[in-house]
């Protein structure tokens, strides 16, 4: 899918009080941040943000950074927060416009208790592998900064892409601790889903929601 270039998106981002500026201060000191010791959830990939802009408002005792390498994207998920009433912003959301390969340059290890992977870019042809964010290059990263009790979850509607997650996560020895392949007819696992923009707009022409949830391996 091409993106819309928005050429106001740059100075944007720069100037937005949402966004974090020159992450790598914080490294290992993010309460510098947050002005607390909270969890830190991060979300790779998070588009126009309404998924965890939700979790935010709902669990405030806990800190979540939004990754989006695309600032097109990310733009729209500043708009988001720009229109809505100051009492409404939750103050334990920000935003970062990163690379996820680079994760290892703003986060220490033990800084991230968990990170969500929601309808990530599947990536299709074989040689680009490397580049889905379930592959062992991106698990290894995820290794570094997650805490030992750290986790990871997976949502996608595309089967080939949980099955080949599923398979990296083992040959990776992490830790699959639940997996379905039809989240919304899940009893468990539904019961504290929030869905996505994606989710939404699968699910509501039937395509059936892949979720898993994985630890890291002992040391």
């Amino acid at each position: 899918m091409r993106l819309r270039n928005i050429p106001i998106a740059d100075e944007k981002i720069a100037s937005s009080p949402f966004c974090i500026h020159d992450p790598e201060q914080y490294k290992g000191s993010w309460d510098r941040l947050f002005h607390n010791n909270n969890p830190i959830h991060i979300e790779i990939g998070m588009g126009k943000g309404r998924f965890l802009l939700q979790l935010a408002q709902k669990n405030t005792d806990i800190n979540y950074i939004g990754i989006e390498k695309y600032t097109s994207v990310l733009f729209r998920a500043i708009q988001k927060l720009e229109h809505m009433e100051d009492d409404k912003i939750p103050s334990n959301l920000k935003l970062l416009c990163m690379d996820a390969e680079n994760l290892t340059n703003v986060f220490a290890q033990d800084d991230i208790s968990k990170i969500y992977l929601n309808f990530s870019d599947p990536w299709p042809k074989k040689r680009h592998a490397r580049r889905r964010l379930t592959s062992e290059q991106f698990l290894c990263i995820y290794d570094q900064i997650l805490n030992k009790n750290g986790t990871l979850e997976f949502k996608t509607d595309n089967h080939s892409l949980f099955e080949f997650s599923l398979e990296e996560l083992t040959a990776s020895h992490w830790n699959v601790d639940a997996c379905t392949y039809d989240l919304h007819h899940d009893p468990i696992l539904c019961q504290s889903n929030v869905m996505t923009e994606y989710e939404e707009k699968f699910s509501s022409i039937g395509n059936p929601i892949h979720k898993l949830i994985a630890s890291k391996h002992a040391k």
